[in-house]
């Protein structure tokens, strides 16, 4: 029998080896149990390290929000189908602040409240994400609204004006327009330099299909991004919506480049967020509204502003959109945005069932910063117009009581009545700026005042296309310029002489075809320009 002697040393060497290379993989991860769950929350225990808003991991991937951080259990909303969660689930921390997808990757795209898609044309690409609860830039970070956000809305754009990085308030009862006003301002920045971002919060499926059908007819939804948290989503989505949507928003800001935002709308956003808070054992105060209830809405409208040129000049314009009851825009949430944004556009139902529209409340709106932006010839324009506005509605009043009025007061009430009509405004067809400062220019300096009330509006648009075909120069001199000089002022006052001797009122003929200005005489049809007279025939 031989003895085989063992190299002591030579296996020293291999278990050393063997040992360097050995590594051990742990997963070590901080894990809780649902102790109970229902209607979009659940209450967990084990989680004792878990910071506010981390985000949560339930069984079958379905993500949840801390909330309530308290002794012995944590308070998370489920983001998602929370039938799913049951109690004893086990639930997994991420040790991240919810984060959502931003950049131009999200442009035509509709997505949920996580910013997934939901339009069925496939993933989203985006190379960045942001966290949906970010601080709002600091005082010096800012600087003064100086730039306009012309929305295509003569009455608003001429008497309550919105600049770049306001927050401009849409208040009024349901079925007045609210919604079509915000629309109107995403349509007019087509062939602008504005991104648009539309939250739509508690609203039906079928209403955030139509409106991205509109977007598409008008061409425009390539520009915007959707973010839909429906009335048939749990209360958490609805609560982040917005909040994830201003991220979105603020990726464009941030970039130097210029962004709106509509939020439609905020009173339903508070709902969902009460009803939350209710279900999280958080004491309620006015009206059921927990107390930090002016708190949410100011740190979300708070992250709308213009940027200083040191920080690139950016901007993001928030419309948030508040429903009122019956008038009473005095109410709690209603008016603690008020108080929260830099002006008010007050929508009237009796306007609006009188056929005013858009039907905003001249006397109840106001801009606080927005003629800070506005141009030097449409500031001109609607003072005169605001003016003679409030001086026609309070001799309507008055002459309601008598029927003996003198000429001047006749006169009055006779351009009030037209200044009044060249305000309504087709839904879906927002004006380019020139076209809103002409057509005031026209009513405020007597040129319609012996034009047919009936007639008012298609004289206005006739006289625009003459003025378009044969002055074009004047309307891109007043964009170029900004203001309206005495030259141009002599070239208008020969158009609007043009353009009555060859118009023909409604009522001086049975039919009147689509073209309606058709040359008088050959006299008035040698005085016009070659293009305007071709497109008068």
């Amino acid at each position: 029998m031989t003895n085989k002697r063992i190299d002591i040393d030579n296996l020293k060497d291999i278990l050393n080896k063997n040992a360097e290379q050995f590594q051990v993989h742990t997963d070590i991860s901080e894990t809780g149990i649902v102790a109970e769950a229902g209607d979009g929350i659940a209450h967990i225990t084990g989680l004792t390290n878990v910071m506010s808003e981390e985000m949560l991991i339930f069984n079958d991937d379905i993500y949840g929000l801390a909330m309530n951080l308290e002794r012995n259990s944590v308070g998370a909303i489920i983001i998602g189908d929370y039938t799913k969660v049951q109690q004893g689930d086990i639930v997994r921390r991420t040790s991240k602040v919810i984060q959502v997808p931003v950049g131009k990757e999200l442009l035509g795209r509709v997505v949920n409240s996580l910013g997934e898609p939901i339009d069925g044309r496939g993933p989203i690409n985006a190379k960045e994400f942001r966290k949906i609860e970010m601080p709002a830039p600091g005082i010096v970070d800012r600087q003064p609204v100086c730039e306009p956000m012309q929305t295509g809305l003569k009455s608003i754009d001429a008497m309550t004006p919105i600049g770049r990085g306001q927050r401009e308030l849409i208040v009024g009862d349901r079925q007045t327009g609210k919604t079509s006003v915000a629309i109107d301002a995403i349509i007019n920045q087509k062939a602008g330099d504005v991104y648009c971002v539309y939250v739509a919060i508690s609203q039906k499926m079928s209403t955030v299909r139509n409106l991205i059908t509109l977007l598409e007819q008008k061409k425009v939804l390539h520009n915007c991004i959707i973010v839909a948290a429906t009335a048939s989503d749990p209360a958490p989505s609805r609560y982040i919506a917005p909040f994830s949507a201003c991220t979105m928003a603020e990726h464009f800001r941030n970039n130097g480049e210029h962004a709106l935002i509509v939020y439609d709308d905020l009173y339903k956003h508070a709902v969902a967020y009460r009803e939350i808070s209710l279900l999280l054992k958080r004491p309620p105060g006015r009206e059921a509204f927990p107390g930090d209830i002016f708190y949410l809405h100011s740190r979300l409208l708070e992250r709308a502003c213009k940027l200083s040129k040191e920080n690139g000049g950016g901007s993001l314009t928030a419309l948030p959109i508040v429903e009122t009851q019956q008038g009473d825009y005095s109410a709690y949430v209603p008016t603690n945005l008020v108080s929260i944004t830099d002006g008010q556009i007050y929508l009237d139902t009796d306007l609006f069932h009188q056929g005013f529209r858009p039907a905003v409340n001249v006397g109840l709106s106001v801009s606080r910063v927005g003629g800070k932006a506005q141009l030097s010839a449409m500031k001109k324009v609607a003072l005169k117009l605001r003016m003679d506005l409030a001086q026609y509605r309070e001799m309507a009043s008055f002459a309601q009581l008598t029927t003996d009025l003198d000429a001047a007061t006749t006169q009055q009430l006779h351009r009030g009545e037209r200044l009044v009509e060249i305000l309504k405004q087709p839904q879906n067809n927002p004006l380019p700026v020139e076209t809103e400062i002409f057509t005031i220019w026209l009513a405020i300096n007597g040129h319609l005042d012996d034009i047919p009330l009936c007639d008012v509006s298609r004289f206005t648009e006739e006289w625009m296309k003459l003025l378009l075909s044969g002055f074009a120069q004047i309307p891109k001199n007043v964009i170029k310029s900004g203001e309206l000089s005495e030259d141009d002022v002599k070239v208008l006052n020969e158009c609007v002489e043009q353009a009555k001797q060859i118009f023909i009122p409604s009522g001086e003929v049975e039919s009147i075809a689509p073209e309606r200005i058709v040359p008088a005489d050959e006299t008035s049809s040698a005085n016009m320009p070659k293009t305007a007279l071709t497109a008068a025939k």
